[in-house]
């Protein structure tokens, strides 16, 4: 029996916990559109969500065929073989292939720690929604002991350890990580104004990076369990858009 089934038992059924974060984040997503929505995935990366092991967590990734476009941008070249996108664009500067006012929703899904610069990430992601485009973002806590690692441990390791966390990451889906507006205070700040009325708040999920060591997942579930919230692994954020606010200088 392997640690995830030992502290969360509900996962010999259907292999997901009932606190599984990406289960969590997707779910509410996909309640978020519909078969008229244009989708913007931002940092949309490979597919990689197609080697998801749990049936159920890999249909709630998938979002092309629920919404009328899925459009993909990225840094990198490679996301053009994601197969789970309408069109993919490449970012080659600060603005993104993106029109102004086309986007009915965003979804960046661990995409804010890797960006040197939140306040124009933000600044393009109230350009390209419409009034009342919804954002749904999930990031790491810069206060969790994941992002503090990262920090901690040179960065010309980090592919190496992560190999050792999660197996299955490939060294070309390994990049470099700032973490400038990665805690619910800057999040909640540069949301206000930008003119996104919504939420950020800290989520705690299993802790999936520690299944290389069962002493490590317990401790990991001790934090889970007690954690406080400024400190909780993941942040997600949910928002719409105001159209009477903009950015401020």
């Amino acid at each position: 029996m392997n640690s995830k089934e030992i502290f969360y038992p509900e996962a010999k059924f259907g292999g997901f916990t009932d606190i599984d974060g990406t289960v969590a984040f997707y779910n509410r997503v996909n309640s978020l559109i519909d078969l008229s929505s244009v989708v913007l995935d931002v940092g949309c990366g490979r597919g990689a969500l197609s080697e998801d092991p749990i049936l159920l967590r890999r249909n709630l990734q998938i979002l092309r065929g629920k919404a009328a476009k899925i459009i993909g941008i990225d840094v990198d070249r490679g996301a053009q073989s994601n197969p789970f996108l309408d069109e993919f664009r490449l970012i080659k500067a600060d603005s993104w292939p993106v029109d102004s006012n086309s986007i009915d929703l965003i979804v960046a899904d661990c995409v804010l720690e890797h960006i040197e610069n939140p306040q124009q990430f933000f600044v393009e992601i109230r350009r390209v929604l419409r009034d009342g485009g919804i954002l749904c973002m999930r990031t790491p806590n810069r206060w969790s002991y994941i992002a503090l690692a990262a920090t901690v441990i040179p960065r010309r390791y980090h592919s190496r350890v992560l190999s050792v966390a999660q197996e299955s990451r490939k060294d070309e889906d390994v990049f470099p990580t700032y973490y400038r507006c990665n805690s619910i205070g800057k999040l909640r700040s540069i949301m206000k104004r930008s003119g996104i009325e919504g939420v950020a708040y800290g989520y705690e999920a299993e802790p999936s990076y520690l299944s290389f060591s069962r002493v490590a997942y317990y401790l990991g579930v001790l934090h889970q369990r007690f954690a406080p919230g400024f400190t909780k692994a993941a942040i997600f954020v949910f928002g719409k858009t105001n159209k009477d606010a903009r950015l401020a200088s």
